[in-house]
């Protein structure tokens, strides 16, 4: 059954630039500085880790497309208060990731503008009227814009691997060995993250034509083209580097390699693949506003949609919480990046959540890789140590919040249902 206009392609595409973000023009270059050679076997096995995690995903959206994504699959599986807890996670940490990231975009284009506060403030609300305009119109258009810019990137990579091609060292990378242990648990660390996104995806599953045979395979091509273009970076980054113990990053590669024209090339890139994230959650969050709003969690006013069927109260709601957030961040002088690790530690939370809902939901066949997927995200939620207690908390004030709303609306059904004649 067709419910939406989004084809596979378009949602690899989705996918890819979602997982990129400022990413792909960042990370490679600090994994190498923190692992040297074996950052490159490291994006091997992290694409390889990633696949397992993708899957589930992708079979829970298409058996289950909902606007809810992952908050939907924990009700099915565990009940009520365990679903609309797990949204109510997403709707509080999302406009703080994204307002974070929109800082990180500004800075591809601040050199050209000036470092004033105002300045940043003033791009950063022009980005998110541009995620309205985007929004409100529905994600056909964001997935034929953001497939183009994953092409792209990928182009332009490329075009960089055949021009420095004569600079090429041919060293291959050495194979890891213990001694590397702590410089590569750091790099997992950093490079880990460039994989979280695919939750986001699953929000938009009832925007595809056909999810139940579109959205695994999607969701797979998409990991593949972002794990292929982690490794090329990474790759040309430690063939590029003259001082291996300093390894250039993306921007200096593509100044070496094409001059002034290479710095803008990636400013330009690096400045879309950031808002292009953003976006893709700035639709998921608004969607599962919607939905809350529908189910009574949030005002209903809020569930309201548009003639393009995109819960337009919602997106502006979202999007005027993460312009108070760029706002506070920017008066007080702090930068909203040092919250990311407190950010990520949420969404590991969401993705047990969710890989606890799958051993319970999925079919058997399906049951090992979601157990396998699950003890994932526990090895990594070990990793972040004190930097859950954000998520903890949030965990913390919005149960009995969600309890106490659902003990009132059951007793208010009863009393409803007493007074009846």
């Amino acid at each position: 059954m067709a419910h939406g206009s989004i084809g596979r392609l378009q949602g690899a595409g989705l996918l890819a630039t979602t997982l990129l973000g400022t990413g792909v023009f960042i990370l490679p270059g600090l994994t190498l500085s923190t692992a040297g050679g074996a950052a490159f076997w490291l994006w091997i096995v992290l694409t390889l880790l990633a696949v397992p995690v993708t899957l589930v995903f992708g079979q829970l959206a298409g058996s289950l497309p909902h606007a809810g994504g992952p908050a939907h699959f924990v009700q099915v599986a565990f009940g009520e208060i365990a679903g609309r807890v797990t949204g109510l996670l997403f709707l509080l940490v999302v406009p703080v990731g994204a307002a974070a990231a929109l800082w990180m975009a500004w800075s591809f284009i601040e050199p050209w503008f000036g470092g004033a506060p105002w300045h940043a403030l003033l791009a950063q609300y022009g980005f998110l009227g541009l995620f309205y305009l985007l929004n409100r119109v529905g994600f056909q258009l964001s997935a034929k814009l953001q497939l183009t810019l994953t092409l792209a990137i990928a182009f332009a990579v490329v075009l960089l691997g055949v021009l420095a091609w004569p600079q090429l060292h041919g060293v291959t990378p050495a194979l890891p060995v213990m001694a590397d242990a702590p410089a590569l648990s750091t790099a997992i660390a950093l490079g880990f993250w460039s994989f979280l996104g695919v939750e986001a995806m699953t929000h938009l599953a009832q925007d595809f034509k056909q999810p139940q045979r579109d959205m695994v395979p999607a969701l797979l091509l998409g990991l593949a083209v972002v794990g292929v273009l982690y490794l090329l970076c990474t790759w040309l980054l430690w063939q590029l580097s003259p001082n291996p113990t300093a390894p250039l990053s993306m921007a200096e590669a593509f100044g070496l390699v094409l001059g002034p024209v290479g710095t803008v090339l990636i400013a330009a890139l690096g400045l879309a693949s950031s808002l292009a994230g953003v976006n893709v959650y700035t639709a998921s969050v608004a969607r599962l506003c919607g939905s809350f709003a529908e189910q009574g969690v949030l005002p209903r006013g809020l569930a309201t949609k548009n003639a393009h069927q995109v819960p337009e109260r919602a997106l502006v709601f979202m999007l005027l919480l993460m312009a108070l957030l760029i706002t506070g961040a920017t008066l007080s002088g702090q930068q909203l990046a040092d919250l990311i690790s407190w950010v990520n530690g949420v969404f590991v939370f969401i993705y047990l959540a969710a890989m606890a809902a799958a051993l319970r939901l999925l079919p058997r066949r399906f049951k090992p890789i979601a157990l396998l997927s699950l003890l994932l995200c526990v090895a990594v939620l070990w990793t972040l140590g004190s930097s859950i207690g954000y998520a903890v908390l949030l965990v913390l004030v919005c149960t009995p919040c969600v309890w106490w709303q659902h003990a009132r609306r059951a007793a208010s059904v009863i009393a409803d249902t007493s007074a009846a004649p």
